[in-house]
């Protein structure tokens, strides 16, 4: 197996699904961010296991339940690099928190 194929099977993210009516919800998470709180400014972000669970995903499982997404955040580094990876998230959208990637996303 290839360096990149292993990296893409870790499970290195946090997944969650919320469903509301007909909006789908999806929260990601670098796993190791989990349970932590960031603040910078005027700006925070709480990572909360309520939120974003902790069932683990790989890469390949996270891009699975976007397809059906109507919005979703992402959180962390390698969280937010697979987004814009794949389409979702556009750099120049992304937050920093204190050293920490935040983005969202909403398909209307």
């Amino acid at each position: 197996m290839s360096e990149m194929s292993e990296e893409i099977e870790r499970k290195e993210m946090c997944l969650r699904t919320h469903q509301q009516g007909r909006n789908t919800l999806i929260a990601v998470c670098d796993s190791d961010i989990l349970g932590e709180k960031f603040k910078e400014g005027h700006l925070c972000i709480e990572v909360s296991q309520d939120f974003f669970g902790d069932d683990l995903a790989t890469c390949s499982e996270v891009e699975t339940a976007l397809k059906g997404a109507t919005m979703a955040n992402f959180v962390g580094c390698k969280t937010v690099e697979h987004a814009i990876r794949l389409g979702y998230v556009e750099r120049e959208n992304v937050l920093s928190i204190d050293g920490i990637l935040y983005a969202q996303m909403v398909r209307m």
